[in-house]
């Protein structure tokens, strides 16, 4: 069994770790300060799910940092363990906008339509 065959609690960070690639980081707050973006996405998620305050913009500037710094595959792999399943219908939208996943990826994941019209105007 390797290592980041499945992750957890207990190798997140040094999987993130491993396929961290920011060139300009210059400590490790820097790495905790990317890998905060998570949070920070899950709290958006939370406040459209609770309030229907959609922060489409700055999800997408999250998005693209965590992609940009990990890599596709790795931030894929990142991204589903730590948003919670009943957001993945929120996540996936954008995914497919930013090409990061086929359309057919995730497939049992519905994609909320009110995100989908929103990323359509952009």
């Amino acid at each position: 069994m390797q290592l980041f065959e499945e992750l957890d609690k207990g190798n997140f960070v040094l999987y993130a770790a491993r396929y961290y690639e920011n060139h300009q980081c210059t400590s490790a707050e820097e790495f905790y300060e990317d890998l905060n973006r998570f949070k920070y996405l899950k709290k958006l998620f939370g406040r459209y799910h609770n309030k229907g305050d959609l922060q489409e913009r700055l999800i997408l500037n999250h998005l693209i940092v965590l992609y940009n710094v990990f890599g596709i595959e790795a931030a894929n792999h990142m991204m589903s363990f730590q948003i919670e399943e009943e957001y993945l219908r929120y996540l996936k939208p954008f995914l497919v906008f930013l090409n990061y996943i086929p359309e057919y990826d995730m497939i049992e994941v519905p994609m909320d339509s009110r995100i989908i019209d929103k990323l359509r105007k952009l």
